[in-house]
């Protein structure tokens, strides 16, 4: 028989010992008074789990968009409650969603109430992802970050490696099927995120305010560095309204689609990580998958 659900009205947090603020967010935590376990990335499913059998109706995870992912995917389309700790570098989750970045006040917030409400999650391949992903040159930038980002930091080695996708970009044959129609590019990076995305600074990469529900998908045609760096100061200046107009870039909004490639494995991006993954990749969107703890509009109580 199952176990008997245990205290089902307190959450249950859970802090991934190996994020970067593990020791704030555990004094955020246990400041108030929430019921904490601290574990180890590769037991955080299993704790999740076992969490959710006992009859846990909110769970609460400390740690960056992957421990997020992880928890997304164990609660989508359940009565589970899901809130947030936020504890990797950019945040985009958190800030997307009403989320405080604050470690106390997220706390705080989970551990009184805050607002319940749907937020959609993409899926590639049954994997799932809360912000974006990309295949082909942007996969470059972030091998190269990664690789020098604890010599020179975050932003110079961004910069640095941004510098060094645009000087060896290839290009690869896309076949994207959208709404059973098919379309064939020779592209260099195709870009993919939940919800409407702005490309305009200072908001690069963030959702468009009140913008439109589904996929995003961009593409950006050809591998001429001075074209693609063309195309990459015209949206940091214009946005994608205008950077749409030009030749080397194609979006739509849509709810699902296959990209085909001509390479049987491929590795993309995810949430800021490299991943693995077999082809055909086929992208959905999960609308209001989640039961998300955010803040009251406006702040209000």
């Amino acid at each position: 028989m199952p176990a008997s659900p245990k205290n089902t009205r307190e959450p249950k947090a859970f802090l991934n010992a190996a994020c970067g603020n593990a020791d704030a967010a555990r004094d955020a935590l246990e400041a108030a008074g929430l019921d904490l376990e601290a574990i180890q990335p590769a037991d955080l499913e299993k704790s999740l789990k076992n969490a959710i059998d006992e009859g846990t109706r909110r769970v609460l995870v400390a740690g960056g968009d992957g421990t997020i992912a992880t928890a997304a995917a164990l609660v989508a389309g359940s009565d589970v409650e899901l809130a947030i700790l936020p504890g990797g570098t950019l945040n985009h989750f958190a800030k997307d969603h009403r989320i405080p970045t604050d470690l106390g006040e997220a706390a705080l917030l989970a551990g009184r109430g805050g607002e319940v409400v749907g937020a959609d999650i993409g899926y590639v391949n049954d994997k799932v992802f809360l912000n974006t992903s990309s295949i082909g040159a942007y996969v470059t930038f972030v091998r190269v970050r990664e690789g020098l980002e604890k010599k020179f930091g975050y932003k110079i080695a961004s910069a640095l490696a941004f510098t060094r996708m645009l000087s060896g970009v290839r290009t690869f044959g896309v076949t994207l099927e959208v709404d059973g129609s098919k379309k064939t590019y020779r592209a260099s990076m195709v870009f993919i995120g939940v919800g409407e995305r702005e490309l305009k600074m200072p908001t690069l990469g963030s959702r468009v305010k009140n913008g439109k529900r589904g996929l995003h998908v961009m593409i950006v045609r050809g591998r001429k560095p001075a074209r693609l760096f063309a195309v990459a100061l015209s949206a940091i200046a214009k946005g994608t309204k205008d950077t749409g107009e030009l030749p080397e870039f194609d979006d739509f909004i849509v709810d699902h689609c296959r990209i085909d490639l001509s390479a049987s494995t491929t590795t993309i991006g995810l949430d800021g990580e490299l991943k693995r993954f077999t082809t055909p990749l086929d992208y959905r969107i999960q609308r209001d998958a989640l039961r998300l703890v955010v803040s009251p509009p406006d702040g209000d109580e």
